[in-house]
């Protein structure tokens, strides 16, 4: 079983989560050496270490997105219902439009729970990678 470091994981999922600029990364698995790849290229220590076959799923693992993992804005309306129930048409409201993240967090930060969201959403991001990775038959080391 490949072990894969869950810092290094967690970075690769929010890599992997920009879609504007077509982010990848994958694990190998073998090594559990995890692959980065960017819209314009190889993202390695030397661009020649990301291997030419690294979109094979027999070597590779791909590195799901936050969306993929369901920790995007299912998170937002989970820490509404725990923390700000009364304003859950509100935020509701604030996702149907772009810029909803921004927006949730000045809703946060005027009620004064920023800093909560923000260790609830580290909290619950790692859940749904450490679940992931067991699901994926990967070691994480912490």
């Amino acid at each position: 079983m490949p072990t894969v470091d869950l810092d290094e994981l967690q970075g690769a999922v929010d890599w992997a989560s920009d879609r504007y600029m077509g982010n990848e990364a994958y694990i190998c698995r073998t090594t559990g050496k995890v692959h980065w790849v960017s819209g314009e290229g190889a993202f390695d220590d030397e661009e020649a270490a990301v291997p030419s076959d690294v979109d094979d799923p027999e070597k590779y693992i791909p590195v799901p997105t936050r969306q993929e993992l369901d920790i995007g804005t299912r998170l937002a309306f989970d820490f509404t219902t725990q923390n700000l129930p009364a304003r859950y048409d509100q935020v509701r409201d604030i996702f149907r439009h772009k810029g909803a993240y921004g927006r949730f967090k000045e809703l946060l930060a005027r009620c004064e729970l920023l800093e909560s969201w923000y260790a609830y959403n580290e909290e619950q991001s790692l859940v749904a990678i450490r679940e992931w990775c067991e699901s994926e038959k990967l070691s994480v080391t912490e």
